[in-house]
């Protein structure tokens, strides 16, 4: 994983650009799975990449830096997601909510069930 973090960043599309590497644990993993919306809470790190670019005649280069960077570290991830860190159309909420996705389906359903909050990655009422 470090490998292909180093290789990638040697090749970072342009200066806008950035990957993100965060240490968790701690409080955060002395939480259950379950008490909270966030059910990741057995891992020590979590990655971030920003591909931001300012011309348009970039955009090739940009995302497909990303989504091959994407392919060569999945196979070092969990699986799982941070809600903050996906962009639309990406991955999924499951991802990123695990089992706790159907309680949150639930809760919205109780407090928003015609589904008017759903202008972000969306939980649909159950």
């Amino acid at each position: 994983m470090i490998d292909t973090i180093i290789s990638y960043g040697h090749k970072l599309p342009g200066i806008h650009s950035e990957i993100f590497l965060a240490q968790v644990g701690g409080a955060t993993n002395r939480i259950a799975n379950d008490a909270t919306a966030y059910p990741h809470r057995d891992i020590q790190f979590v990655m971030n990449v920003h591909t931001r670019w300012l011309e348009a005649n970039d955009d090739a280069m940009c995302v497909d830096w990303a989504r091959d960077f994407y392919r060569a570290t999945k196979p070092f991830a969990t699986g799982g997601a941070y809600m903050n860190f996906i962009s639309e159309g990406d991955d999924s909420v499951e991802s990123a909510y695990g089992d706790n996705a159907l309680k949150l389906a639930a809760v919205k359903q109780k407090y928003d069930p015609d589904n008017i909050l759903r202008t972000n990655l969306n939980i649909t009422p159950s």
